[in-house]
């Protein structure tokens, strides 16, 4: 499994998990998150490897799906862009105005939190 694919996978899970099944979001935090092999889900939930991994393949693609539709992951890093730049203009033009830099550590706090 390479390094962009589990952190792919974990981006989406983090937007998208409350929308999967409970059973859907255990495999895959099991595999992804917590490096599970599929052998050891299968072993643990009782059932076939073959099953562990059609289910997280199946749940791989509703993630990619519901980024395609809901763009939320695309969204946030537009937002995160321009918090950045507005971040780097106060930190360089606006040195002295305190109240825009108050402002641009209340989005960062935010973007932050999300």
């Amino acid at each position: 499994m390479s390094f962009e694919l589990n952190e792919r996978i974990n981006t989406l899970y983090d937007f998208y998990g409350k929308l999967l099944t409970k059973k859907q979001a255990t495999y895959l935090d099991l595999y992804y998150g917590e490096d599970y092999s599929l052998g050891e889900i299968a072993e643990q939930f009782e059932v076939s490897r073959q099953a562990v991994y059609d289910n997280i393949k199946r749940t791989e693609k509703i993630l990619v799906q519901y980024e395609e539709k809901l763009q939320l992951i695309a969204h946030f890093q537009e937002e995160l862009a321009l918090v950045n730049q507005l971040s780097d203009l106060a930190q360089h033009k606006y040195a002295a105005d305190q109240e825009l830099q108050e402002l641009v550590t209340n989005f960062e706090k935010m973007i932050d939190s999300q």
